[in-house]
């Protein structure tokens, strides 16, 4: 099949894992909104809200690592569907119930239903492209869309706030919508066809299935022993750190370090997602022109030098009393902005590192990569809301550069690993330049 007929073929399946991706990014990244909501409505401490992340991420770790490499014989656009309809039925429930332990909840099974997208996802990059440069092009525009879907649901949120009554829980109605959208990706997704025979594993038919499973799963385990797997998940778990620090609290460094109300802290946080997609969207043509690691290593040092400009202008800020777009802090338009540098990193790792494994074993790795990127978010978020408590949302912002040192030390180290693999086995395209 040639590269160029692959589109074609795939259109509906790559439509519809779209918007399924897509709408987990606006129900997975709703815990930014929900901390400050949660915190504002319903009288819950920031210690309570900072673990909000962790409800969602562990489910995501312990699923991945539990079932990743066993979706293959579940098939992948089974795995799709059934996360979509257990989340489904959670959004609807959460304006009835509307309490922290329903939300406590719905994020548990948000993490463990994306840990089956995400696999399922990634999985099916491979089925639907045709060589490297194809795979790394629509990795960055999957995820670019799906800080799309992040960006709509600050919208949603930052639209049903109420700065006229901070203990209305009617936000919670958003979850309705949200329902409504994923009943929709359900029925695309189901009458979507995908040939999924290159995902299975090559353990044959006839063994016995508890065997195969466990060696599946011991396949998996293995890939963890391996040096350039290892320093590529720590370079996942520390991208996420960073990326996740900013992003669940950037709302809450709105209202508290740039005085700004509730609902503009919200609406004003969509800059990082919007940037976030327009930066991975527009990654994939310079990639193929400059090679993955130039990129994202111009990436790392900006997303470094802007914490060091930008976060000095919070200092003195002259608190006005009724804040308009105007005449907010210029910070607050400049610092999100950080997520355009943060976009093109996540992707093209991933898609590096899934580039030089045969399909049969993407699920297993990308299980890894959903494991220790749901550990980098929770602990990411889990650090900086602690921070925000013990100084400043300021300081706490700062201390994010301690990860972004360390990831650019990671990177240098992945890419040697990498180089000193395509001296074994050259790689079929550029992409690994």
């Amino acid at each position: 099949m040639r590269s160029d007929e692959a589109p074609n073929k795939h259109g509906m399946i790559r439509a519809a894992v779209v918007l399924v991706y897509m709408v987990f990014g606006a129900v997975l990244n709703s815990v930014g909104s929900i901390n400050l909501l949660a915190v504002q409505s319903m009288g819950v401490t920031q210690a309570d809200a900072a673990l909000l992340d962790a409800y969602k991420d562990m489910p995501i770790a312990v699923v991945s690592f539990l079932v990743a490499s066993l979706l293959p014989r579940l098939g992948l656009r089974r795995a799709m569907l059934i996360g979509l309809a257990f989340v489904g039925v959670a959004c609807a429930l959460m304006p009835t119930l509307a309490a922290f332990v329903a939300i406590k909840l719905l994020f548990v099974t948000i993490g463990a239903a994306f840990a089956l997208v995400k696999v399922a996802a990634y999985s099916m990059i491979g089925l639907m492209t045709s060589n490297d440069r194809e795979h790394a092009s629509f990795t960055n525009f999957l995820e670019g869309m799906f800080m799309f879907g992040v960006l709509g649901g600050y919208f949603l949120f930052g639209y049903a706030v109420d700065d006229q009554n901070p203990q209305s829980t009617a936000w919670l109605g958003v979850y309705w919508v949200m329902s409504a959208i994923i009943a929709v990706s359900f029925v695309l997704l189901f009458f979507s066809p995908l040939d999924e025979t290159q995902a299975q594993p090559a353990t044959a038919s006839s063994a016995n299935l508890l065997t195969s499973l466990l060696s599946d799963f011991r396949s998996m385990v293995q890939l963890v022993l391996s040096g350039l797997v290892l320093v590529f998940v720590l370079s996942a778990f520390l991208y996420v750190l960073i990326e996740q620090g900013v992003g669940t609290w950037l709302p809450s460094f709105n209202k508290e370090v740039l005085h700004m109300p509730a609902a503009m802290s919200v609406w004003l946080a969509v800059i990082m997602p919007l940037s976030t997609a327009i930066g991975r969207l527009s990654s994939a043509m310079v990639i193929a022109r400059v090679g993955w690691y130039a990129l994202i290593n111009f990436c790392v040092i900006a997303v470094a030098a802007l914490i060091i400009l930008t976060l000095p202008l919070t200092i003195n800020l002259v608190v006005t009393e009724k804040m308009t777009w105007a005449s907010a802090p210029s910070v607050a338009y400049i610092f999100p902005l950080i997520g355009l540098f943060l976009a093109p990193i996540y992707p093209a790792i991933n898609s590096v590192m899934l580039s030089v494994l045969p399909k049969s074993r993407h699920a297993a790795m990308t299980g890894l990569i959903v494991v220790f990127s749901a550990l980098g978010g929770s602990t990411g978020s889990y650090i900086t809301g602690r921070l925000f408590m013990a100084f400043d949302g300021r300081t706490a912002f700062y201390f994010l550069l301690v990860p972004v040192a360390l990831l650019t030390i990671s990177l240098w180290v992945f890419r040697r690993s990498i180089q000193s693999q395509q001296l074994t086995t050259p790689p079929p395209s550029s992409v690994h330049a």
